[in-house]
């Protein structure tokens, strides 16, 4: 499998609970931390619904 780097650049501050339970499932809880994941279906739908506050890089 492909991995991903996923980086938080935004906070997650006024956004809605569920994006803020998104962005913890991905292991990102702080601003420029940086998790690297598999490339599945599920991990890449999360990245897709919180893609406005992440930076994302092919590994």
């Amino acid at each position: 499998m492909n991995k991903v780097k996923v980086t938080q650049v935004k906070s997650v501050i006024d956004r809605s609970e569920r994006q803020k339970r998104t962005m913890q499932a991905l292991g990102l809880t702080k601003m420029n931390r940086t998790v690297e994941k598999e490339a599945t279906p599920q991990i890449l739908g999360m990245i897709t619904k919180v893609s406005h506050l992440v930076k994302v890089e092919e590994v």
